[in-house]
């Protein structure tokens, strides 16, 4: 039988690498999950994954003013993000399309080509912390009674990494989109407060906070407070991936 010089023998196994390189590209390490943002002059974009969910949003922070968003469920293919569109505010006639978006890591930043060419995002939080998820709102009171509320086509959704919120308005079925709202919010000792950077309805709300009591319960998350007309609520959200 004939033997192979070590020489012989090393470049037998560079070669195979190399071929198993080409057919199975390498997989990203960096973790999508979380909040991201890009700011270029006054434009102001973040970008939230988190349980299977993403939403893209587009503000003016100080001159108040609120672009556009759009976002829905996604899953990863290698080096492509697939997302299936529930809303979209620009374009309601997307809605039930699916978009897929390449993506990169650079030095533990996100190189993607979301909305606009190839940009550069940088990780605001990693989406860990007690209220991170997707929650819709399942549930609220009228008067003394509470009204259980099934999901349905017409939806409301927050969206919260580890220190951002959105929450969004809409309805998968006739592709209406009924408004949203943003910023950061802070979660500690049963206090939730948001701090709203942008608001489609109003954007005299913008850099004003509200503050909630909320209590998690598993994936059932009680709050009570104002609302931002100063009505109150007693509500009860849902994890999204719970139902």
């Amino acid at each position: 039988m004939r033997k192979y010089a070590p020489a012989n023998n090393f470049i037998i196994t560079l070669l195979l690498l190399i071929v198993i390189t080409a057919f199975h590209p390498p997989i990203n390490n960096l973790s999508l999950t979380g909040a991201w943002h890009y700011q270029e002059n006054g434009r102001e974009e973040t970008i939230t994954f988190v349980d299977g969910y993403f939403v893209h949003a587009v503000y003016d922070k100080a001159g108040k003013q609120f672009q556009y968003t759009w976002g829905g469920p996604y899953v990863l293919k290698d080096d492509k993000i697939e997302i299936t569109i529930q809303f979209n505010t620009r374009q309601n006639e997307k809605v039930g399309e699916m978009v897929s978006l390449s993506w990169t890591d650079n030095n533990q930043q996100l190189v993607a080509n979301i909305e606009g060419g190839e940009k550069t995002w940088k990780q605001l939080d990693k989406g860990l912390g007690d209220l991170a998820g997707v929650w819709r709102i399942a549930g609220r009171k009228q008067g003394n009674q509470p009204v259980t509320m099934q999901l349905a086509p017409r939806r409301t959704l927050k969206v919260l990494s580890g220190t951002r919120f959105q929450w969004i308005a809409f309805n998968i079925q006739t592709k209406e989109f009924s408004g949203t709202g943003g910023g950061t919010y802070s979660f500690k000792d049963g206090k939730y407060t948001e701090h709203i950077e942008f608001f489609s309805r109003d954007n005299s709300r913008v850099g004003s906070s509200l503050s909630f009591n909320g209590k998690v319960r598993g994936n059932e998350w009680d709050h009570t407070g104002l609302s931002s007309k100063g009505d109150p609520i007693d509500e009860m959200w849902k994890k999204l991936n719970a139902e």
